[in-house]
């Protein structure tokens, strides 16, 4: 925390977060933490979080330290997740707020957007990065900058743009590796595939059904025939007659038994299962101005039974020999990442903080991530398969003269 007179504030936010309560902004902490003396209790939690110079990077750094080797203990680390979250927010002067698509209501909405990363296991997982998203009409208003505290450094990027650098930090921070895995939103960014490709990382990601490949087994055209004058031709080419498809055309062509019904994960009632169909394709972005088709990689595609078309589809560049099942149960682990959003928000307040300004927002959102990474290193000690007896707790040994109470005294010989 860089102070040791912060020492006692983080633990008291730490732990305002993790008691029962509706609202978890500052004020709502406090009340509960000190009844007794709720303005000093505020102000030091206000302090805290909104005003002190601490490093969200250093503590997060170690969160994950203390967490991820607990949840390895049941589990190798299988994914890194890629995704955003919304808050919905009024007004105009909160860091970040602008009209944009909120997930949390599904539309276009006044709201402000974090990105975050996250390392998971097939049953547990932890956001190890937090960034906010800054619409370009924040970064390039100097007036908000200044009133929000937004530090110089701190310019415009895209989401897709925000998780690679999240990703590239994790790399140089010797973080396990893991399969990417985002939605569309990420997806369909060619710039992002391409930029996890130059990492040599692995992944799954979605596409929109607009995304435009080759069929299988097909690729553009090469460069025009050589005619001995000027620079030979380099570009790839298309005709009327030689097109790239839509992804859901693609599908749509695939015959019935193409499709297959596949279980990924056990539901609150029954094993999640649908239809799917994985093709070898090379994706048709913008090639033509490359002299070099892209890499033959994975078209997965989900139709359920009860759809009339398919609904869900993905790019990934894992080998060529990997199985349908395999695919699916990575495509699918995104999911984990909605669970830690919803204890998140619903749990530990996430959305609950009510300051304007940039430190404010990162600092509550980083001590909610350790208050959640200390649930999440307990719960890999408490899994429901653990056996009684076998949990790794250590209690003391009762005195030989202990007897419960009803019980009978021993006789003598």
């Amino acid at each position: 925390m860089g102070h040791a007179d912060r020492r006692v504030p983080l633990q008291n936010y730490c732990t305002g977060l993790l008691l029962p309560g509706e609202r978890k902004s500052v004020e709502p902490l406090a009340a509960r933490l000190a009844p007794e003396n709720v303005r000093r209790m505020h102000q030091s939690l206000h302090h805290l979080v909104a005003d002190a110079p601490w490093s969200d990077e250093d503590l997060l750094r170690e969160v994950r330290q203390a967490v991820l080797p607990a949840i390895q203990k049941k589990g190798s680390i299988v994914c890194w997740v890629v995704d955003d979250t919304g808050f919905p927010k009024k007004g105009s002067h909160s860091v970040g707020v602008s009209r944009q698509y909120c997930g949390q209501v599904g539309k276009q909405e006044n709201c402000r957007v974090a990105v975050s990363l996250s390392v998971a296991t097939w049953t547990a997982s932890l956001p190890i990065a937090w960034r906010l998203y800054l619409p370009e009409i924040w970064a390039n208003d100097p007036k908000r900058r200044k009133q929000a505290g937004i530090p110089e450094n701190i310019q415009f990027e895209t989401k897709p743009q925000i998780a690679l650098g999240q990703i590239r930090q994790a790399l140089e921070q010797e973080i396990t590796p893991g399969i990417v895995v985002a939605d569309a939103g990420y997806g369909v960014d060619s710039r992002f595939r391409r930029g996890l490709s130059e990492l040599d990382l692995e992944y799954v990601v979605g596409v929109q059904s607009s995304a435009t490949v080759w069929e299988p087994g097909k690729e553009p055209l090469p460069a025009k025939p050589y005619q001995g004058t000027g620079r030979p031709p380099r570009l790839l080419r298309r005709d009327k007659n030689h097109q790239p498809l839509a992804v859901k055309q693609v599908a749509m062509s695939l015959p019935a038994e193409a499709w297959t019904i596949v279980n990924w994960r056990p539901g609150t009632r029954q094993k999640l299962r649908s239809r799917f169909a994985a093709v070898r394709i090379r994706p048709a972005h913008r090639d033509y101005w490359q002299a070099a088709p892209h890499a033959e990689e994975w078209l997965l595609m989900e139709w359920p039974k009860t759809e009339e078309e398919p609904t869900k589809y993905w790019f990934s560049n894992l080998p060529a020999d990997t199985r349908l099942q395999d695919l699916v149960a990575i495509a699918k682990q995104r999911w984990i990442i909605e669970r830690d959003y919803e204890e998140l928000k619903q749990e530990l307040g996430l959305g609950h903080y009510e300051g304007r300004g940039w430190r404010g927002f990162h600092h509550h959102a980083t001590l909610c991530i350790a208050a959640y990474g200390f649930l999440v290193a307990e719960r890999s000690r408490f899994s429901p398969s653990a056996h009684v007896g076998h949990l790794g707790l250590s209690a003391p040994q009762l005195p030989p003269e202990f007897h419960p109470r009803g019980s009978r005294p021993p006789r003598a010989a």
